[in-house]
């Protein structure tokens, strides 16, 4: 298993909500698609207050990541191998989720439709207070209840630019099953020292996997756009 990338994607699964400033105000389940530079990720996700799960594949590699607020933990699990990691949301990997630390501004753009819902258009700058911290500007849609369809930013770190987008489809509004936001029982929690890392890393990706997948749907399916558009999103 990937383990780097999907570190990677987590890291923007858990900075998205702390964007919206506001946690949505129902439960619901979408179809969730991600862009960057690196690619493109697809995923279901299922979101009620304070928690959220994903589920993505690649290659036939199921992970499924679960965020609770609640508790400031995350957990990524990898139902091939019945294990996961767990991770505080207070950790240095995580802690660009605390958008105290940025000087905030957002401007209302319009009402806008995305994949047939209402939503309404801004755009937001945000700076990191430090000097020469880093930076992201672009565009967000939220619909009244919270719910954010769609994210279009370009980030600026130590002189290094990248582009995220992230978009909802097939919206559905409504009460979730409170064991999606749970670690299934039978479930080993990984080693996360830098030696358990290290061996995990080193023993590559499970053969089996593919033919383990219970058909999550999504995976890594093309490759990432330039700057040049994204940055007319500044202007």
């Amino acid at each position: 298993m990937q383990i780097n990338k999907w570190l990677m994607v987590a890291g923007f699964v858990w900075m998205a909500p702390a964007l919206a400033m506001q946690p949505a105000s129902v439960e619901y389940s979408a179809d969730w698609t991600m862009e960057t530079e690196d690619g493109a990720f697809k995923a279901t996700v299922y979101q009620a207050p304070n928690k959220e799960r994903r589920e993505m594949s690649d290659g036939g590699d199921k992970m499924i990541m679960i965020t609770r607020r609640d508790k400031k933990i995350a957990w990524n699990l990898m139902p091939s191998d019945r294990m996961y990691m767990e991770m505080k949301i207070s950790d240095p990997k995580v802690s660009k989720t605390d958008t105290s630390n940025y000087d905030y501004e957002q401007t209302t753009v319009g009402p806008d439709t995305i994949n047939g819902v209402k939503t309404i258009k801004s755009k937001i700058i945000m700076k990191e207070k430090k000097p020469n911290g880093s930076k992201m500007a672009g565009f967000w849609w939220v619909t009244k209840d919270g719910i954010m369809m769609k994210l279009d930013v370009i980030s600026v770190e130590k002189g290094k630019k990248d582009r995220m987008k992230m978009e909802l489809d097939n919206l559905k509004i409504g009460k979730q099953d409170p064991a999606l936001f749970e670690v299934p029982s039978g479930y080993s929690k990984m080693d996360m020292s830098m030696e358990g890392m290290g061996k995990m890393m080193m023993g590559g990706g499970d053969g089996d996997a593919a033919a383990k997948s219970d058909g999550a749907k999504g995976s890594k399916e093309k490759s990432g756009f330039g700057f040049k558009d994204a940055i007319k999103l500044l202007k």
